[in-house]
C-alpha cells in the first residue's frame, strides 16, 4: 500500500522563490529515489487556511521514505544546505506527516 509524504509550508510572499527553488531541489533528489511513485508541488489560491504550499510525494513502502530521507540529508550536507536554518530564516513554519489512502 502506498505511503503519502504530505508537507504544508506557511511561507510569507517575500520568502516565496527562494523557498520554491530549495523545494524543486530536493524534489529532484527525491525523484531519482528507488520507491518514488511521483509527486506534487501545490500552491493555495482561495481559501482560509493558513498553510500556502503543499507537496505530496507518493511512495511504494515506508523503507522507501526513510531511504529517501537519508539521501536528502545527503544531498544538503554535500551543497551546504541546513533547511531549518533557512525555514528559521524566512519564517516558513510547517506541517509534515506521512499518511496512507482510507480504504473503503
Amino acid at each position: 500500500m502506498a505511503i503519502y509524504r504530505v508537507d504544508k509550508f506557511s511561507v510569507p510572499q517575500a520568502a516565496r522563490e527562494e523557498f520554491l527553488a530549495r523545494v524543486r531541489d530536493t524534489h529532484q533528489v527525491l525523484r531519482r529515489q528507488p520507491g518514488f511513485v511521483r509527486d506534487t508541488l501545490l500552491e493555495q489560491v482561495a481559501g482560509p487556511g493558513r498553510f500556502n504550499i503543499v507537496t505530496i510525494a507518493e511512495w511504494d513502502s515506508q523503507e522507501a521514505i526513510d531511504a529517501a530521507r537519508t539521501a536528502v540529508m545527503e544531498a544538503h550536507a554535500e551543497s551546504g544546505f541546513n533547511p531549518q536554518e533557512a525555514m528559521a530564516r524566512l519564517g516558513v513554519e510547517a506541517d509534515i506527516a506521512n499518511y496512507r489512502a482510507i480504504e473503503g
